[in-house]
């Protein structure tokens, strides 16, 4: 153990390395809370991480991309098993980050590419798809005063969303999703060498899939994110298959599953702080203010990783060269030197918006745009056709353990039906 490594060690970062639990996420805002004030960056003992918590220190970990580089950001938590390897490499997966995990030039030469297809265009000609899919979802469950919210609206509405942008038939949102659970715990959980199998083979499946997706785009053009990257490609892009099937293959989980969570933790707590729903109820022009105000108070992803590239230091404490960071957004998001009475849920709050739920700098989320898009909607209709809604009694809210998404297993809401 080095000098430095063992300073950072010392009380109270060993007390915060002891009571912090990264699996859990039910309710990590009152260690947060602790944290910000006693120790602020502290070296977890069982993740091999040091954990940053002030907004400001979060803030600068994620804009200094030359000293915290992001290439960790997909890592296995717990690296692959070696019987997982062999199942990846024998099914050709050779799948790489497509922009999280990238750094300069890549990373500027694809994201320019990407941003390209996400502009207002897309959204305006996608929005009255995104209205017409969270109609039908609603119209599934209207009538009968009850629902798993989670489960019944939350999962399938983000992905038949994304899937339209993407080009990707309804019916294959099922494979698409689990391929998506299997990708967030290989990447972010903590899973045994025989847990870990399934998942690597779906991994495979998921990875061919994209390949396949570019293929066919050069067969059958279309008006889609992968049709838009091919094209580009044929007019001279500098841009490789592989890579175009690597930003599918980010965007096909990303895209969906963190606005699955924002929807479900986002009516939890608007259920939870009823002023707040209600006042939206009274007045849909305080729905853009609530979509900040609840990225900012309940975020989709908790944490995110970097690896300092020299010996550094975040907050005053030394972090050694290769030393592996963990940013905690949802920290940052609370800290009163930024957010007045930051554990207060209020949906006009000011300065919502300055939350750091979606990063900051060059990896500032690319579907930032698209997430709050739907979100926005989803509450028009919900306010406008269940104003009534609430929490189903005597239910226990219960997360995913990994360390990043937040993810609810389920919640349960009613409504009186005439």
């Amino acid at each position: 153990m080095t000098a430095t490594m063992t300073a950072a060690r010392t009380c109270p970062y060993s007390n915060a390395s002891a009571d912090f639990n990264p699996f859990d996420l039910s309710n990590p805002f009152p260690f947060y809370e602790w944290a910000r004030a006693e120790a602020p960056v502290f070296y977890s003992e069982e993740l091999g991480y040091y954990v940053v918590t002030r907004y400001a220190d979060v803030k600068a970990t994620f804009e200094n991309w030359q000293v915290f580089a992001s290439d960790n950001a997909q890592a296995p938590l717990r690296p692959m098993c070696a019987e997982g390897k062999e199942i990846m490499r024998q099914g050709g997966f050779t799948a790489y980050s497509g922009l999280s995990a990238r750094v300069p030039p890549d990373h500027t030469r694809i994201r320019k590419l990407a941003q390209s297809c996400f502009g207002p265009r897309r959204f305006k000609s996608i929005e009255p798809k995104i209205r017409e899919i969270v109609t039908r979802a609603i119209d599934a469950f209207a009538e009968r005063g009850k629902a798993n919210f989670f489960a019944e609206f939350a999962y399938d509405v983000p992905a038949l969303v994304l899937f339209k942008l993407v080009g990707i038939p309804d019916s294959d949102v099922p494979k698409v999703k689990r391929w998506a659970v299997s990708r967030a715990l290989l990447t972010w959980a903590d899973l045994t060498d025989e847990e870990q199998l399934p998942h690597a083979r779906n991994m495979v499946e998921y990875w061919n899939y994209c390949q396949d997706l570019v293929r066919d785009r050069y067969d059958n053009p279309a008006d889609d994110l992968p049709g838009d990257l091919v094209r580009l490609k044929q007019e001279g892009a500098d841009i490789t298959n592989e890579e175009i099937a690597g930003v599918l293959y980010s965007v096909l989980f990303a895209g969906h599953e963190t606005t699955t969570t924002l929807m479900a933790n986002g009516v939890r707590e608007l259920m939870t702080h009823r002023k707040n729903w209600d006042a939206m109820v009274a007045d849909p022009s305080l729905i853009p203010g609530a979509v900040d105000e609840i990225l900012r108070f309940t975020p989709s992803i908790v944490t995110w990783r970097r690896r300092a590239t020299q010996d550094t230091e975040i907050g005053g404490v030394k972090v050694p060269a290769n030393s592996n960071v963990l940013v905690i957004m949802a920290s940052a998001n609370r800290d009163d030197t930024v957010f007045d009475h930051p554990n207060d849920f209020d949906i006009q709050r000011a300065n919502a918006r300055n939350h750091l739920s979606f990063g900051y700098g060059i990896h500032f989320c690319l579907g930032q745009q698209l997430a709050k898009l739907e979100f926005s909607i989803m509450l028009e209709e919900l306010t406008r056709r269940l104003p009534n809604m609430r929490l189903s009694p005597d239910q226990k809210f219960e997360f995913v353990r990994n360390i990043s998404f937040r993810v609810p297993t389920a919640l349960h809401v009613e409504w009186p039906v005439a």
